[in-house]
Protein backbone atom coordinates (compact mmCIF):
# COMPACT_ATOMS: atom_id res chain seq x y z
CA UNK A 1 0.00 0.00 0.00
CA UNK A 2 1.61 3.62 -1.08
CA UNK A 3 0.63 6.73 -0.20
CA UNK A 4 1.32 10.61 -1.46
CA UNK A 5 2.41 12.51 1.88
CA UNK A 6 1.64 16.12 0.60
CA UNK A 7 4.43 18.90 0.87
CA UNK A 8 3.95 21.01 3.65
CA UNK A 9 4.82 24.90 5.19
CA UNK A 10 5.71 23.66 8.49
CA UNK A 11 7.91 21.24 9.92
CA UNK A 12 6.89 18.52 12.33
CA UNK A 13 3.83 16.58 12.89
CA UNK A 14 0.31 17.60 11.77
CA UNK A 15 -3.18 17.23 13.61
CA UNK A 16 -3.68 13.88 12.33
CA UNK A 17 -0.58 13.07 13.20
CA UNK A 18 0.97 12.64 9.65
CA UNK A 19 4.42 13.83 9.51
CA UNK A 20 4.97 16.93 7.17
CA UNK A 21 7.55 17.93 5.22
CA UNK A 22 10.23 21.18 6.07
CA UNK A 23 8.18 24.48 5.54
CA UNK A 24 10.60 25.36 2.27
CA UNK A 25 8.75 24.06 -1.02
CA UNK A 26 9.15 20.82 -2.35
CA UNK A 27 8.12 20.51 -5.71
CA UNK A 28 7.33 16.64 -5.98
CA UNK A 29 5.84 15.19 -3.10
CA UNK A 30 7.52 12.14 -2.06
CA UNK A 31 6.13 8.25 -1.92
CA UNK A 32 5.86 6.61 0.97
CA UNK A 33 6.05 2.92 1.28
CA UNK A 34 5.29 1.21 4.29
CA UNK A 35 7.51 -1.46 3.45
CA UNK A 36 10.40 0.63 1.93
CA UNK A 37 10.17 3.73 3.86
CA UNK A 38 10.77 6.94 1.18
CA UNK A 39 11.30 6.77 -2.53
CA UNK A 40 13.58 8.72 -3.62
CA UNK A 41 12.87 11.67 -5.93
CA UNK A 42 13.39 10.94 -9.83
CA UNK A 43 17.04 12.87 -9.88
CA UNK A 44 18.14 11.55 -6.64
CA UNK A 45 21.14 9.78 -6.43
CA UNK A 46 20.33 7.32 -4.23
CA UNK A 47 18.67 3.85 -3.90
CA UNK A 48 15.45 2.18 -2.38
CA UNK A 49 15.55 0.89 0.52
CA UNK A 50 15.51 -3.12 -1.29
CA UNK A 51 18.07 -2.28 -2.23
CA UNK A 52 20.51 -1.73 0.33
CA UNK A 53 23.26 -3.85 1.71
CA UNK A 54 24.00 -4.69 5.12
CA UNK A 55 26.18 -1.93 7.23
CA UNK A 56 29.36 -4.52 6.26
CA UNK A 57 28.79 -3.62 2.51
CA UNK A 58 28.53 -0.42 0.52
CA UNK A 59 27.65 0.14 -3.09
CA UNK A 60 30.66 0.45 -4.47
CA UNK A 61 34.33 2.04 -3.20
CA UNK A 62 33.19 5.65 -1.91
CA UNK A 63 35.11 8.11 -4.27
CA UNK A 64 35.59 11.62 -1.27
CA UNK A 65 37.01 14.80 -1.60
CA UNK A 66 38.15 16.54 1.93
CA UNK A 67 37.24 20.17 1.81
CA UNK A 68 39.69 21.98 4.87
CA UNK A 69 42.60 20.72 6.27
CA UNK A 70 42.59 22.09 9.68
CA UNK A 71 42.13 19.72 13.03
CA UNK A 72 38.79 18.39 12.40
CA UNK A 73 39.26 18.08 8.82
CA UNK A 74 42.90 16.39 9.51
CA UNK A 75 40.90 13.65 11.98
CA UNK A 76 38.15 13.32 9.83
CA UNK A 77 40.91 12.29 6.53
CA UNK A 78 42.18 10.33 8.97
CA UNK A 79 39.75 8.17 9.68
CA UNK A 80 38.32 7.77 6.11
CA UNK A 81 41.67 6.72 5.38
CA UNK A 82 40.92 3.60 7.26
CA UNK A 83 37.80 2.80 5.75
CA UNK A 84 38.21 0.12 3.33
CA UNK A 85 35.24 1.46 1.64
CA UNK A 86 36.66 5.32 0.51
CA UNK A 87 39.11 6.43 -1.64
CA UNK A 88 40.17 9.98 -0.78
CA UNK A 89 40.72 11.50 -4.48
CA UNK A 90 41.42 14.63 -3.33
CA UNK A 91 42.20 17.86 -1.27
CA UNK A 92 41.37 21.58 -0.80
CA UNK A 93 43.11 24.07 1.18
CA UNK A 94 43.86 27.72 0.94
CA UNK A 95 46.46 27.34 3.38
CA UNK A 96 49.60 28.62 1.48
CA UNK A 97 51.62 26.20 4.07
CA UNK A 98 49.69 23.07 2.83
CA UNK A 99 49.29 23.78 -1.03
CA UNK A 100 51.05 22.09 -2.64
CA UNK A 101 51.86 18.83 0.17
CA UNK A 102 50.72 15.49 0.19
CA UNK A 103 47.52 15.19 2.63
CA UNK A 104 48.97 12.35 4.28
CA UNK A 105 51.94 14.52 5.62
CA UNK A 106 49.95 17.30 6.61
CA UNK A 107 47.55 14.99 8.78
CA UNK A 108 49.96 13.24 10.34
CA UNK A 109 49.32 9.99 8.85
CA UNK A 110 51.58 7.35 9.60
CA UNK A 111 51.84 5.64 6.12
CA UNK A 112 52.18 9.03 4.53
CA UNK A 113 52.63 9.71 1.71
CA UNK A 114 49.00 9.22 0.27
CA UNK A 115 49.41 10.55 -3.09
CA UNK A 116 46.90 13.32 -2.66
CA UNK A 117 48.14 16.99 -2.84
CA UNK A 118 46.12 19.51 -1.11
CA UNK A 119 45.27 22.11 -4.08
CA UNK A 120 43.95 25.97 -3.59
CA UNK A 121 41.86 25.19 -6.46
CA UNK A 122 38.53 24.15 -5.68
CA UNK A 123 36.80 24.08 -8.83
CA UNK A 124 39.18 21.93 -10.35
CA UNK A 125 39.45 19.40 -8.13
CA UNK A 126 35.80 19.19 -7.63
CA UNK A 127 35.77 18.14 -11.64
CA UNK A 128 37.01 14.77 -10.43
CA UNK A 129 33.36 14.07 -9.48
CA UNK A 130 33.48 12.94 -5.90
CA UNK A 131 30.47 10.77 -4.46
CA UNK A 132 30.89 13.16 -1.41
CA UNK A 133 32.82 15.95 -0.35
CA UNK A 134 33.94 16.42 3.16
CA UNK A 135 33.67 19.74 4.40
CA UNK A 136 34.73 21.71 7.16
CA UNK A 137 36.61 25.09 6.90
CA UNK A 138 33.69 26.90 9.09
CA UNK A 139 31.18 27.14 11.52
CA UNK A 140 28.98 30.24 10.40
CA UNK A 141 26.77 29.02 7.30
CA UNK A 142 26.80 32.53 5.05
CA UNK A 143 30.48 32.38 5.00
CA UNK A 144 30.26 28.70 3.34
CA UNK A 145 27.19 29.02 0.88
CA UNK A 146 29.55 30.03 -1.74
CA UNK A 147 31.66 26.74 -1.33
CA UNK A 148 28.76 24.18 -0.38
CA UNK A 149 26.72 25.67 -3.75
CA UNK A 150 30.14 24.57 -5.84
CA UNK A 151 29.99 21.46 -4.24
CA UNK A 152 26.54 20.68 -4.94
CA UNK A 153 27.28 21.62 -8.59
CA UNK A 154 29.89 19.16 -8.84
CA UNK A 155 26.89 16.74 -8.44
CA UNK A 156 28.47 15.66 -5.23
CA UNK A 157 26.90 15.04 -2.02
CA UNK A 158 27.97 16.84 0.74
CA UNK A 159 28.49 16.02 4.51
CA UNK A 160 29.37 19.59 6.69
CA UNK A 161 30.94 20.64 10.24
CA UNK A 162 29.23 23.76 9.58
CA UNK A 163 27.37 23.83 12.78
CA UNK A 164 24.80 26.09 11.58
CA UNK A 165 23.85 23.88 8.36
CA UNK A 166 22.66 21.54 11.12
CA UNK A 167 19.32 22.77 11.47
CA UNK A 168 19.53 25.98 9.13
CA UNK A 169 15.46 26.37 9.02
CA UNK A 170 14.39 29.30 11.65
CA UNK A 171 18.07 31.07 11.95
CA UNK A 172 18.78 31.33 7.67
CA UNK A 173 15.80 30.08 5.97
CA UNK A 174 16.02 31.64 2.73
CA UNK A 175 19.93 30.17 3.05
CA UNK A 176 18.15 26.97 3.74
CA UNK A 177 15.75 27.11 0.66
CA UNK A 178 18.52 27.60 -1.73
CA UNK A 179 20.70 24.85 -0.12
CA UNK A 180 17.94 22.72 -0.71
CA UNK A 181 16.22 23.67 -4.21
CA UNK A 182 20.32 23.60 -5.57
CA UNK A 183 20.31 19.81 -4.48
CA UNK A 184 17.65 18.74 -5.73
CA UNK A 185 18.60 20.44 -9.00
CA UNK A 186 21.43 18.43 -9.00
CA UNK A 187 20.22 15.40 -7.80
CA UNK A 188 22.20 15.24 -4.78
CA UNK A 189 22.12 15.58 -1.14
CA UNK A 190 23.73 17.57 1.69
CA UNK A 191 23.54 17.62 5.87
CA UNK A 192 25.33 19.33 8.80
CA UNK A 193 26.60 17.20 11.57
CA UNK A 194 28.64 16.35 14.18
CA UNK A 195 29.05 15.94 17.87
CA UNK A 196 27.00 19.12 18.61
CA UNK A 197 24.90 20.08 16.83
CA UNK A 198 24.42 16.82 15.11
CA UNK A 199 23.93 14.07 17.90
CA UNK A 200 24.29 14.95 21.69
CA UNK A 201 21.69 17.68 22.51
CA UNK A 202 19.18 16.96 19.73
CA UNK A 203 19.43 13.74 17.64
CA UNK A 204 20.37 11.64 20.67
CA UNK A 205 17.36 13.56 23.01
CA UNK A 206 14.48 13.13 19.69
CA UNK A 207 16.04 9.11 19.52
CA UNK A 208 15.47 8.97 23.41
CA UNK A 209 12.06 10.31 23.50
CA UNK A 210 10.94 7.07 20.78
CA UNK A 211 10.13 5.34 23.67
CA UNK A 212 7.74 7.74 25.34
CA UNK A 213 4.27 8.13 25.14
CA UNK A 214 4.11 11.95 26.05
CA UNK A 215 7.06 14.50 25.97
CA UNK A 216 6.20 17.88 27.73
CA UNK A 217 9.77 19.34 28.20
CA UNK A 218 13.35 18.22 26.82
CA UNK A 219 16.50 19.30 28.64
CA UNK A 220 20.34 18.51 27.83
CA UNK A 221 23.19 19.38 29.90
CA UNK A 222 26.80 18.93 28.13
CA UNK A 223 29.73 19.63 30.57
CA UNK A 224 32.99 19.35 28.58
CA UNK A 225 36.52 19.49 29.62
CA UNK A 226 38.00 21.53 26.67
CA UNK A 227 41.61 20.99 28.15
CA UNK A 228 42.09 17.97 26.25
CA UNK A 229 40.60 20.28 23.30
CA UNK A 230 42.34 21.59 20.22
CA UNK A 231 43.66 25.17 20.67
CA UNK A 232 41.32 26.91 17.98
CA UNK A 233 38.32 25.40 20.01
CA UNK A 234 39.98 26.57 23.48
CA UNK A 235 40.17 29.80 21.30
CA UNK A 236 36.83 30.16 20.61
CA UNK A 237 35.51 30.11 23.37
CA UNK A 238 37.68 32.56 25.19
CA UNK A 239 39.80 30.37 27.26
CA UNK A 240 42.87 32.90 28.75
CA UNK A 241 41.11 35.94 28.36
CA UNK A 242 40.32 38.45 31.09
CA UNK A 243 36.61 38.58 32.05
CA UNK A 244 36.63 41.93 29.83
CA UNK A 245 37.79 40.86 27.37
CA UNK A 246 35.55 37.57 26.86
CA UNK A 247 32.35 39.96 27.38
CA UNK A 248 33.79 42.43 24.82
CA UNK A 249 34.25 39.24 22.20
CA UNK A 250 30.53 37.51 23.17
CA UNK A 251 28.63 40.64 22.64
CA UNK A 252 30.77 40.94 19.11
CA UNK A 253 29.90 37.23 18.63
CA UNK A 254 32.91 36.18 18.19
CA UNK A 255 33.31 34.06 21.08
CA UNK A 256 30.56 31.18 21.68
CA UNK A 257 29.89 27.54 20.99
CA UNK A 258 27.94 27.63 17.62
CA UNK A 259 24.87 25.75 17.36
CA UNK A 260 22.68 26.11 20.76
CA UNK A 261 19.56 27.37 18.61
CA UNK A 262 19.60 25.61 15.89
CA UNK A 263 19.45 22.44 18.40
CA UNK A 264 16.88 23.84 20.12
CA UNK A 265 14.76 23.98 16.89
CA UNK A 266 15.79 20.47 16.32
CA UNK A 267 14.44 19.33 18.86
CA UNK A 268 11.31 21.06 18.86
CA UNK A 269 10.47 20.38 15.61
CA UNK A 270 11.17 16.74 16.33
CA UNK A 271 8.79 16.78 19.13
CA UNK A 272 6.11 19.00 18.06
CA UNK A 273 7.01 21.09 20.87
CA UNK A 274 5.08 24.74 19.99
CA UNK A 275 8.17 27.10 20.60
CA UNK A 276 7.52 30.27 19.42
CA UNK A 277 10.68 32.07 20.37
CA UNK A 278 14.67 31.14 21.01
CA UNK A 279 16.67 33.25 23.75
CA UNK A 280 20.66 32.17 24.16
CA UNK A 281 22.92 33.52 27.10
CA UNK A 282 26.32 33.63 27.02
CA UNK A 283 28.24 33.99 30.44
CA UNK A 284 32.37 33.11 30.87
CA UNK A 285 32.64 30.40 33.19
CA UNK A 286 35.80 31.84 35.54
CA UNK A 287 39.14 29.66 36.57
CA UNK A 288 39.67 29.48 39.97
CA UNK A 289 43.08 27.82 39.77
CA UNK A 290 46.10 27.88 37.63
CA UNK A 291 45.43 25.68 34.98
CA UNK A 292 47.71 24.05 32.06
CA UNK A 293 47.35 22.96 28.79
CA UNK A 294 49.26 21.84 26.56
CA UNK A 295 48.47 25.10 24.41
CA UNK A 296 47.46 27.47 27.21
CA UNK A 297 48.35 28.33 30.91
CA UNK A 298 44.98 30.19 32.92
CA UNK A 299 45.49 31.94 35.79
CA UNK A 300 42.83 31.86 38.37
CA UNK A 301 40.61 34.62 37.31
CA UNK A 302 40.89 34.64 33.78
CA UNK A 303 37.67 33.42 31.49
CA UNK A 304 38.27 29.23 31.32
CA UNK A 305 35.43 29.11 28.57
CA UNK A 306 31.57 29.63 28.19
CA UNK A 307 28.62 28.86 29.99
CA UNK A 308 25.98 29.00 27.64
CA UNK A 309 22.04 28.38 27.76
CA UNK A 310 19.45 28.25 25.04
CA UNK A 311 16.14 27.65 25.88
CA UNK A 312 12.90 27.38 23.47
CA UNK A 313 9.78 28.77 25.18
CA UNK A 314 5.70 28.88 23.63
CA UNK A 315 4.06 31.57 22.58
CA UNK A 316 3.10 32.44 26.50
CA UNK A 317 6.46 32.07 27.61
CA UNK A 318 6.43 28.47 28.99
CA UNK A 319 9.93 26.93 28.71
CA UNK A 320 9.75 23.79 26.58
CA UNK A 321 13.31 23.04 25.87
CA UNK A 322 16.70 24.14 27.82
CA UNK A 323 20.03 23.29 26.82
CA UNK A 324 23.07 24.18 28.62
CA UNK A 325 26.67 23.62 27.10
CA UNK A 326 29.42 24.33 29.71
CA UNK A 327 32.41 24.13 28.15
CA UNK A 328 35.78 25.27 29.64
CA UNK A 329 39.62 24.29 30.62
CA UNK A 330 39.82 22.33 33.72
CA UNK A 331 35.82 21.42 34.11
CA UNK A 332 34.87 19.13 36.67
CA UNK A 333 32.45 16.24 35.89
CA UNK A 334 31.94 16.10 32.45
CA UNK A 335 29.37 14.23 31.48
CA UNK A 336 26.42 14.61 28.92
CA UNK A 337 22.79 13.98 30.72
CA UNK A 338 19.53 14.43 28.98
CA UNK A 339 16.21 14.54 30.18
CA UNK A 340 12.68 13.89 29.29
CA UNK A 341 9.39 15.05 31.13
CA UNK A 342 6.62 13.75 29.97
CA UNK A 343 5.04 10.06 29.92
CA UNK A 344 7.32 8.69 31.57
CA UNK A 345 10.08 10.96 32.78
CA UNK A 346 13.64 9.97 31.53
CA UNK A 347 17.05 10.39 32.00
CA UNK A 348 20.07 9.25 30.09
CA UNK A 349 23.93 10.33 31.27
CA UNK A 350 27.03 9.39 29.34
CA UNK A 351 30.14 9.54 32.07
CA UNK A 352 32.88 11.81 30.78
CA UNK A 353 30.51 12.68 28.07
CA UNK A 354 30.90 12.29 24.13
CA UNK A 355 34.34 12.71 23.36
CA UNK A 356 34.15 16.24 21.25
CA UNK A 357 36.73 15.99 18.16
CA UNK A 358 36.84 11.91 17.59
CA UNK A 359 32.72 11.86 17.96
CA UNK A 360 32.43 14.91 15.72
CA UNK A 361 35.41 12.35 12.93
CA UNK A 362 33.05 9.53 13.42
CA UNK A 363 29.64 10.74 12.63
CA UNK A 364 30.76 12.73 9.88
CA UNK A 365 32.21 9.57 8.72
CA UNK A 366 29.60 7.28 9.74
CA UNK A 367 27.08 9.66 8.17
CA UNK A 368 28.96 9.02 4.61
CA UNK A 369 26.51 5.90 3.23
CA UNK A 370 23.96 7.71 5.05
CA UNK A 371 24.19 11.06 2.79
CA UNK A 372 24.71 9.05 -0.31
CA UNK A 373 21.59 6.42 0.28
CA UNK A 374 19.37 9.74 0.75
CA UNK A 375 16.87 11.39 -1.21
CA UNK A 376 18.41 14.45 -2.71
CA UNK A 377 17.94 17.83 -0.85
CA UNK A 378 19.17 19.13 2.46
CA UNK A 379 18.86 16.68 5.00
CA UNK A 380 19.56 16.83 9.09
CA UNK A 381 20.88 14.54 11.49
CA UNK A 382 17.38 14.01 12.54
CA UNK A 383 16.74 12.35 8.82
CA UNK A 384 19.56 9.91 7.96
CA UNK A 385 19.41 6.16 9.80
CA UNK A 386 23.45 6.86 10.83
CA UNK A 387 24.49 3.96 11.61
CA UNK A 388 28.61 2.33 12.03
CA UNK A 389 30.99 1.89 8.95
CA UNK A 390 33.20 -0.35 9.42
CA UNK A 391 36.87 -0.10 8.25
CA UNK A 392 36.78 -3.66 6.86
CA UNK A 393 32.90 -2.72 4.95
CA UNK A 394 33.91 -4.16 1.51
CA UNK A 395 32.36 -2.35 -1.67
Amino acid sequence: MRRKWPASNNAGFSSKGLYRAHWFSVERAQEFDYRRGFLCSKNARCAPARHRKTENDVKKTIRAIQYGVGPIGASIARLMREKQAIEIIGAIDTDPAKVGRDLGEIVGATDAPWGVKISSQAKEVLEQAADVVIHSTSSFLPKVMDQLLMCLEAESCVVSTCEELAYPFRTYPELAANLDAAAKDWGVALVGTGVNPGFVMDKLVVTLAAVSQRVEHAKALRIVDAAKRRLPLQKKIGAGMTVEEFRAQAAAGVIKHVGLPESVAMVADSLNLPVEQITETIEPKIATERVQTEYLTLEPGQAAGVHQIARGTSKDGKELVYLELQMYVGAKGPADTISLTGQPNISLVIPGGSPGDIATASLVVNSIPAILDAPAGLRTSRDLPIGFLSPNARP
